[in-house]
């Protein structure tokens, strides 16, 4: 998807918003969202930018999701001596954190109450904002500890639990403060941000051509997710068509990132649900395709796979054989253990009424990808939106409508099972021909964006060229930013014993959303 914006158009009718890239003033960000949020658009992501050495201003950024299309909506924001803009929080919950992030990082304000810090607990000064321009992104600050405004629940019997952010797990750190009468919660407050890394002023040091490394490593679990939307936004800027073969070889690899990700999750909710069988034979499962991995793609993990142009590698000829074997003995093992799963009274008592979100709740709150399906939202970009070849392929859209443990698990499992006909469709349909072509380096001043339905939900990349071939801005968004708000809405009711089950159902990403 390259973006041309177009000069400043009026606000449309919610019967016939605009399609594609869309320039407004104040008034009409508001606006806007307001019509765009009547229509039961989805907010995909929101972020800003410094372009004071361009034309003195600064920006900001949402992209909705249509029925049809994607809009990105700009607002220049002319004041940059105190630039601010209005909140779409109240239409969009899960604009807030994204808004609080856009001020830690670049001092752009929204009108938004509650502006606490988000990302930068301290670790810059307060008057100091990383991704402006001006900033030198390799200066060291001091850290000043601080204590953070956690919301209070007072009432008799009311105590708190803090949890995190160092876990006791091999896990990513985050902190949950609980309020509870006994061991009911009342509310759970998160505090993330631990894992920011910088990544999008990093971005700023790599190439066009190298950015694709980086973008891999936003969230280790969604490399392929996340260096497939880089590269779909350089390509896009580029104009470059990708062979028809490298496109079936990435979508292979996206398959195999959403089976090995499934087949782990769902091993260690058997594990959180007292079933450590469950653990030990997912695990297994999940070896088998890694190994497999190897054979096919180079890698276990495949943080290097996909490249600007197409692929790193070639599949081997023995390899198609390989993975037919590995899908067939992929697919007993799990039809075996789900029929396990389904009748052992143990898991199911864990399982059923724990953490529900309900539809009502999940549509009001934005939720998306696998938590909003297993809560019946029927969106998969996979088959709502369908890029080359999915387009062919015709996946089969996966929910569920309870919304709770067990239906994120039916989740899993039915996309397990239909990941595995998509990947046997994809080698079936496999072209010879090039796997990379050359992509030339873009002009500047250009911005694309690449949208991939990774496992967890949408992956998205917005890249924006600078000169001689370097990257002005790039920005990464995981769709972990949309869900973890509703985790604080899943736990409530539930005891905090079950938080641990409830937070893995849900398996969101601390480090790609921290970014």
């Amino acid at each position: 998807m390259n973006f041309d914006f177009p000069e400043q158009q009026p606000v449309q009718l919610p019967a016939n918003i605009p399609a594609g890239c869309l320039r407004v003033n104040r008034e009409q960000w508001l606006q806007t969202a307001k019509a765009l949020h009547d229509a039961n658009t989805r907010l995909l992501a929101l972020w800003a930018a410094d372009d004071r050495d361009r034309d003195g201003c600064f920006r900001v950024y949402a992209m909705y999701l249509l029925p049809e299309t994607i809009l990105v909506v700009e607002h220049a924001i002319h004041d940059a001596s105190n630039p601010m803009y209005p909140s779409i929080a109240a239409l969009f919950p899960s604009a807030l954190r994204m808004q609080r992030a856009v001020y830690d990082l670049l001092g752009i304000a929204s009108d938004e109450s509650d502006m606490r810090g988000w990302l930068r607990h301290n670790g810059w000064p307060e008057t100091l904002f990383p991704l402006r321009k001006d900033v030198d992104g390799s200066a060291h600050y001091s850290i000043a500890p601080a204590s953070y405004p956690f919301v209070t629940v007072e009432g008799d019997g009311v105590h708190e639990i803090a949890v995190g952010p160092v876990h006791a797990g091999i896990i990513e750190p985050g902190h949950f403060r609980f309020s509870v009468v006994g061991e009911k919660v009342l509310r759970l407050e998160e505090r993330l941000g631990y894992t920011h890394k910088g990544v999008a002023k990093l971005f700023e040091a790599f190439s066009q051509q190298d950015g694709h490394r980086l973008a891999a490593r936003v969230s280790g679990d969604s490399a392929v997710a996340f260096s497939w939307a880089y590269c779909a936004s350089l390509e896009a800027i580029t104009e470059t068509p990708v062979p028809l073969r490298a496109v079936y070889l990435r979508a292979l690899a996206l398959e195999h990132e959403r089976l090995t990700n499934h087949l782990g999750d769902l091993g260690a909710l058997g594990n959180d649900a007292g079933f450590a069988l469950g653990l030990t034979q997912f695990s297994r499962l999940k070896e088998d395709l890694l190994r497999t991995n190897t054979v096919a793609f180079g890698a276990r993990y495949l943080m290097h796979y996909i490249v600007p142009g197409g692929v790193s590698v070639d599949l081997p000829g023995r390899a198609r054989g390989l993975l037919l074997k590995q899908y067939q003995e992929l697919e007993r093992g799990v039809v075996k253990l789900r029929s396990i799963y389904d009748e052992h009274a143990g898991i199911q008592d864990r399982f059923r009424e724990a953490g529900r979100l309900t539809n009502e709740l999940a549509e009001r709150l934005g939720a998306i990808g696998l938590v909003g399906r297993a809560s019946g939202i029927a969106c998969d970009l996979r088959v709502d939106h369908p890029w080359q070849p999915y387009d062919k392929l015709r996946p089969k859209l996966i929910t569920q409508a309870y919304g709770d443990v067990a239906a994120r698990v039916q989740v899993r499992f039915d996309e397990v099972l239909e990941t595995l006909r998509l990947c046997r469709a994809l080698l079936d349909d496999l072209s010879s021909g090039p796997i990379q072509v050359q992509v030339p380096i873009a002009e500047p001043d250009r911005m694309g964006a690449g949208v991939i339905e990774g496992w967890r939900g949408p992956v998205i990349v917005v890249l924006e060229t600078g000169r001689d071939g370097a990257i002005r801005r790039c920005h990464a968004h995981d769709s972990s930013w949309q869900n973890w708000p509703l985790l604080e809405y899943a736990i409530l009711g539930n005891i905090v014993p079950d938080f641990p089950l409830i937070n893995k159902s849900f398996n969101l990403s601390y480090s790609g959303q921290d970014g």
